[in-house]
């Protein structure tokens, strides 16, 4: 058997049951149990149907039929209570016949009660039209048959008339389309409550996953840094047998140990967002930390022959964004990273510019490194720091691109390239300076790197 459907559901859905949870059948062709209810309202009526008569209550005087004819009605009406939900329209409308056949005998109470229940049922469990139509109709006929017998009678008598088929007809009506309403109106309620907690959950269920990729973000830049040196100098330490240059190895090693404890304090500060204390691990870095990150990056690869070039075309003085320089700053992290780990010997260039677009301002932050095989020992990769990058550039509206290229002069050079929206346009101020950091970590002022070759790029 199928399980029973909700009440809620309309009763003019094809092959199915609803209201009162009755057992269904969404199959075609097979037989739908009438309500328990319903079979003891028939038998209920029946019963005392029989007993009105046996004990001789009637409703009129003698009529064309008298006697037990009084019952047929009363069986009739009893016959179409156990449709009163599955078949409304019909028990109304059988039902209705029986009432005016009733009129032809002595006439039975139960017979009017069960019809009137009849034409609540068929208001509440019928079709919307029927809703619609069945106190429409009711009331017509009430004040129709008030007019009539007032005019036919000419007496203020008539009006009980009048009253009694408004009790028998509209009153049931009307009360059934008042339930109804009420009905419809708790189940979209309920649906909007449903509908607001499912919006809920999607929101919770992303609000999640984009934290989760944040700190994935975050944890990677913060970290994949110096773990990659660590990475690159042990492998040099157990690769070279010379005690100096294992002396060196380890020494990058510690300092990028203790740098990189530091750096999972930091965020595991920020993930738990500490209320009090220091107020460090809410801090971002920022642009203006970039020397110290260029020096770091110089001193990790000098063993791999690696000088690391930074054109600052910033204007002076100028604050950008907070989101954006995070993501620059980001950006660059991660490049210098990837330049660590992949790079061939030769320069890696850091460039940042704040040019202006139809009418605003994109910071370009572009990192190049020579693109080829390298000697010495190398970190494996996952390709999670271009996946990071570009989410970071997605989520403040920017361009990102990443790949190999061909410069001016013919090498091959690994770009990455992010342009990032930073306002409307202002001034430019003075032009920012180039510095260079080498084996030997940060060193003179060489003139400006920057490198001519562009890379097309689309949003």
């Amino acid at each position: 058997m199928y399980p029973p459907l909700p009440r809620h559901a309309d009763a003019t859905t094809p092959h199915a049951v609803f209201h009162g949870g009755m057992t269904a059948s969404l199959r075609p062709g097979r037989a739908v149990r009438p309500h328990r209810d319903d079979v003891l309202i028939a038998s209920a009526g029946l019963l005392g149907g029989v007993v009105l008569w046996a004990a001789g209550v009637h409703t009129q005087g003698p009529r064309l039929w008298n006697g037990a004819w009084v019952l047929v009605p009363v069986v009739v009406m009893a016959a179409m209570e156990p449709l009163r939900r599955t078949a409304p329209a019909t028990a109304l409308a059988v039902g209705t016949l029986a009432l005016v056949a009733d009129q032809f005998t002595r006439g039975s109470v139960a017979t009017v009660v069960m019809f009137t229940d009849l034409v609540y049922a068929a208001v509440l469990y019928g079709t919307p039209a029927a809703a619609r139509r069945v106190p429409r109709v009711t009331g017509l006929l009430t004040i129709a048959a008030t007019v009539g017998f007032l005019a036919w009678f000419r007496t203020a008598d008539a009006l009980l008339i009048g009253i009694a088929l408004g009790v028998v007809g509209f009153t049931p009506a009307a009360t059934g389309a008042l339930v109804r309403n009420h009905r419809d109106a708790a189940e979209t309620a309920r649906l909007r409550t449903r509908q607001v907690a499912l919006l809920a959950e999607i929101d919770r269920s992303q609000a999640v996953t984009a934290e989760r990729a944040r700190m994935a973000r975050e944890l990677h830049d913060m970290v994949a840094n110096h773990l990659s040196a660590i990475a690159i100098h042990s492998t040099a330490a157990l690769s070279l047998d010379d005690a100096r240059t294992t002396r060196d190895a380890l020494t990058v090693i510690r300092e990028n140990s203790v740098e990189g404890l530091a750096e999972m304090r930091r965020l595991i500060g920020i993930l738990r967002d500490s209320g009090g204390g220091d107020p460090e691990p809410a801090a971002a870095p920022s642009l203006r930390a970039l020397d110290s990150l260029l020096a770091q990056a110089g001193t990790n690869g000098a063993a791999s022959g690696l000088e690391f070039v930074l054109d600052d075309g910033l204007p002076g003085g100028r604050a950008l964004p907070a989101p954006v320089e995070l993501a620059a700053y980001r950006i660059v992290q991660e490049s210098l990273t990837n330049a660590l780990k992949h790079a061939s010997p030769g320069r890696v260039f850091v460039g940042l510019a704040v040019e202006p677009v139809d009418g605003a301002e994109e910071l370009t932050v572009t990192v190049e490194s020579l693109y080829g095989d390298r000697p010495g020992p190398r970190a494996p990769g996952s390709g999670a720091g271009l996946v990071g990058m570009r989410e970071r550039v997605a989520l403040l509206d920017g361009v990102f691109a990443a790949g190999p290229v061909t410069d001016g002069g013919g090498r091959r050079i690994w770009r990455v390239r992010a342009r990032v929206p930073v306002g409307t346009t202002g001034t430019t101020g003075t032009t920012g300076t180039t510095r260079i950091t080498g084996t030997a970590g940060l060193l003179g002022a060489a003139g400006s790197a920057r490198n001519a070759g562009k890379v097309r790029e689309g949003r």
